[in-house]
C-alpha cells in the first residue's frame, strides 16, 4: 500500500492530472531500464511548481529526490520513497549574445544544437554525454578533456528551503563530479553558460568528430549509466578493470561490457540488484589486485 497517497492529493491543487503518477515504474524513467517504483513522480512545467512542491514536502516531512534524464542514476529494485521530481518539462534554452541559459530539463545534446546555431564555441565536448544540463552542472560532468565548470557562469536553484538562489561560478565549489549543488542538495532550475564566438564549421566537425568516436568506442547498444567508476587518481578504471580480467564478467542480466570495461551493461532483463552485484564485485577484484578503491560514478539510490 503506497503511504503517500493522501499527499498526492495536495499535489493536484497545482498540477494537472497528467503530471502526477502514482507508483511510477523507475525502469521507464532511467538509462539502466531497472529500478522499483516511485511511490509519486510528478513532471512540472513551472519554477513556480517545483518550488511548490519542494515546501510541500518539506512542511509534510515527504523525502523527494530531484531527476534529470536519469542518465547516470541506478534504482534500487525496492523502488524511490516519496516523490521523485523529473524535470524534462522544463528545457527552454535561450541565447544572448555569447550567453547561453537553459532550463534544468535541457538535455546536453539539445544544448549543443542551440550553441552550433548561433556559432557558438565551449561546450561541443557534451554532445554526446546523454544527461540534462542540469545534471551536469550538478555533477560538474566532463568528456573528452572538457568539463562543464570550464564555461559555467551561473546557476539559478532552489536551496532546501524552498528559496530562489543565484550561485556564481565560485560559489558553485565545482570540483570532480562534485558541486555545491550536489553536497546541499539544491534543485537547478537553470544554468547560464558564458561561450566564445565560433567558426560553424569547425564546431560542427568537433561535435560529430566527438559523436562518432563515443558510438565506436561505448556500447550504446545496452542500457547503461555512463561510466560506471571515478577515475581513481593515478589510473584509468577501464583498464584497471580489464587487467583484473574483468571484461565480460557477468551476474544475472548484468555485465561488464566487452566493448569498454568502464561500462556496467543491462544485457538483458537484468534488475538493480544484479547491477550492484556487478559493481560490488569489480570493486573487490580491483581492491585486491591492485589496492585500488573503485568508488562509483553512477548515483544509486532507492529501497532494497
Amino acid at each position: 500500500m503506497n503511504k503517500y497517497i493522501n499527499f498526492s492529493k495536495l499535489l493536484y491543487e497545482f498540477y494537472n492530472e497528467e503530471d502526477v503518477l502514482i507508483d511510477a515504474p523507475m525502469s521507464e524513467h532511467i538509462y539502466f531500464k531497472v529500478g522499483g517504483p516511485a511511490d509519486i513522480l510528478v513532471t512540472p512545467n513551472t519554477k513556480e511548481q517545483v518550488i511548490k512542491t519542494i515546501n510541500l514536502c518539506r512542511e509534510h516531512n515527504v523525502p523527494y529526490f530531484l531527476l534529470g534524464n536519469g542518465s547516470n542514476l541506478l534504482v534500487k529494485d525496492g523502488g524511490v520513497e516519496g516523490v521523485v521530481i523529473k524535470f524534462c518539462k522544463l528545457n527552454k534554452i535561450t541565447v544572448n549574445g555569447n550567453e547561453l541559459t537553459a532550463y534544468s530539463g535541457a538535455l546536453l545534446k539539445d544544448v549543443c544544437k542551440a550553441a552550433l546555431a548561433e556559432d557558438l564555441v565551449g561546450i561541443e565536448f557534451s554532445c554526446g554525454i546523454p544527461g540534462s544540463i542540469g545534471g551536469a552542472a550538478c555533477m560538474n560532468a566532463g568528456a573528452y578533456n572538457g568539463e562543464i565548470a570550464e564555461v559555467i557562469k551561473e546557476v539559478e536553484a532552489i536551496d532546501t528551503l524552498g528559496n530562489l538562489v543565484t550561485l556564481n561560478r565560485e560559489k558553485l565549489a565545482l570540483g570532480y563530479r562534485s558541486s555545491l549543488i550536489m553536497k546541499e542538495h539544491y534543485a537547478v532550475i537553470s544554468v547560464t553558460l558564458t561561450l566564445q564566438k565560433g567558426v560553424h564549421d569547425k564546431i560542427e566537425f568537433r561535435i560529430n568528430d566527438l559523436t562518432r568516436r563515443r558510438e565506436e568506442r561505448q556500447p550504446l547498444e545496452y542500457p547503461s549509466a555512463g561510466s560506471t567508476f571515478k577515475r581513481p587518481e593515478g589510473h584509468f578504471a577501464a583498464k584497471l578493470i580489464e587487467d583484473a580480467g574483468l571484461k565480460g564478467f557477468s551476474i544475472g542480466g548484468a555485465s561488464v561490457s566487452k566493448k569498454h570495461s568502464g561500462f556496467v551493461i543491462n544485457h538483458g532483463q537484468a534488475t538493480a540488484k544484479d547491477i550492484l552485484d556487478v559493481i560490488a564485485h569489480v570493486q573487490k577484484v580491483v581492491k585486491e589486485k591492485f589496492d585500488v578503491d573503485l568508488k562509483t560514478e553512477v548515483r544509486i539510490i532507492g529501497r532494497d
